[in-house]
């Protein structure tokens, strides 16, 4: 369990002034994984809760990829598949027609209706049957029979824990940007993400104040 001086700097630095009571049960969900499955890094785990914040936002809950998108949308995301916003007009505003679409063939889909049961869900917004597939086995749980498992916390907070410290999300892991050598928080993006250059300088930020939240935890109580 962290500490109540870790959730009053977060509450100031991160959450504007203010923790609901899901919000603070998903930081205890990912605490409790990472201490389940972590690799006893603080500052790695800081990088944990700041990617939560960037996949999910400060709302800090697991959540289904949201596609409900402008054809002008559409083609500012995925151009190498919609050539005008013509081209995305049938896909604007229908969800399960635009993952069906961009998502078929790619991540293992290859059944009829697999880019839409195999969207992004949970912290890290896990996408593809093959991922669903083997963080099932890894963690025994049906992913492929119920993907919306994701949307659990604490399955959530289990995936990503997981796949962040055995690096498979991207083949990079925790280890490789946090230990002993000192630590790379903005280059640390590659464990979950290839947008490095776009996202890694802002997760960094957020990394730096949980990671000060973390530190102030762990000092002694001042003397009364």
């Amino acid at each position: 369990m962290l500490s109540s001086a870790f959730f009053a700097s977060v509450r100031h630095s991160l959450f504007g002034g203010k923790l609901s009571q899901d919000q603070v049960d998903s930081i205890e969900a990912l605490a409790d994984a990472w201490d389940k499955y972590g690799n006893g890094n603080p500052d790695a785990f800081a990088y944990v809760l700041a990617t939560v914040y960037n996949e999910v936002g400060s709302e800090f809950q697991p959540k289904s990829e949201n596609l409900n998108y402008t054809a002008k949308r559409i083609r500012e995301v995925w151009p190498n598949k919609f050539r005008s916003v013509a081209d995305a007009t049938p896909y604007a505003k229908n969800p399960e027609g635009l993952a069906n679409k961009v998502y078929a063939g790619i991540l293992g889909n290859t059944n009829k209706g697999d880019g839409w049961k195999f969207r992004g869900r949970g912290f890290a917004q896990l996408t593809g049957r093959v991922h669903y597939e083997t963080f099932g086995k890894l963690l025994g749980v049906d992913l492929v029979g119920n993907p919306d498992l994701l949307l659990d916390r604490e399955t959530g907070a289990r995936v990503l824990v997981t796949g962040m410290v055995k690096g498979l999300f991207t083949g990079k892991k925790l280890g490789d940007y946090f230990g002993p050598n000192g630590d790379r928080p903005a280059q640390a993006r590659a464990i979950v993400n290839g947008d490095v250059g776009r996202n890694g300088g802002k997760i960094a930020g957020y990394w730096e104040k949980f990671a000060r939240a973390l530190h102030l935890a762990s000092l002694p109580p001042a003397p009364k």
